[in-house]
């Protein structure tokens, strides 16, 4: 089915802009270019297409698809008579979103947290020979005290990003936007 000019532009700017907000988060820019490419389209897409509208190499492309799949991002998917392999991205948003934050979590912020409790309990078997280690140690406490609250609060939130939850979520921002107004300006810095 041919596609028309307007569905081709909206799908190139779609592509960039996510490739773009991708790589501010720190994700590989052509790991979620195509992403976005199999979330848009409707239809699984095989590797050679991928590479026809991104523009990129089969080993780029393998590399990311490999890489989206491990994340649990995009599927893999056969047709009957075809030795082609295809693959389509979630569909879901929600999902998408949930799935990113979990694999971020568990890639980025819990190996920090592995090494900071290492930190500390080295720093915990010597004894505080000054003012400066003790320092350090305080630091590196509230650093772990933040991260575990952090991750509370994550999996705590987790499982209601989900687009029938969303009036729920909407409560909880006000909430924390109300609470926020009411602090006293000397607790706002």
């Amino acid at each position: 089915m041919s596609q028309t000019e307007s569905y081709n532009n909206a799908l190139q700017e779609f592509v960039l802009a996510w490739g773009e907000m991708a790589s501010a988060w720190g994700i590989n820019k052509t790991m979620a270019q195509i992403h976005a490419l199999l979330y848009a389209e409707d239809d699984p897409l095989d590797t050679d297409r991928i590479m026809d509208v991104l523009g990129i190499s089969r080993g780029n492309a393998n590399m990311n698809i490999r890489n989206l799949m491990q994340w649990g991002l995009v599927h893999k998917v056969h047709y009957s008579g075809d030795r082609k392999d295809y693959f389509t991205a979630e569909k879901d948003v929600w999902i998408t979103a949930a799935t990113i934050i979990r694999e971020r979590h568990q890639r980025e912020i819990e190996p920090i947290q592995s090494n900071l409790r290492k930190m500390m309990a080295n720093l915990e078997e010597g004894s505080v020979a000054n003012e400066k280690e003790e320092n350090l140690q305080k630091r590196i406490k509230d650093t772990v005290k933040f991260l575990d609250m952090f991750e509370e609060f994550t999996q705590a939130l987790l499982p209601f990003v989900k687009e029938k939850n969303v009036g729920t979520l909407k409560q909880l921002t006000k909430l924390a936007k109300m609470k926020n107004k009411l602090r006293p300006a000397s607790e706002k810095k």
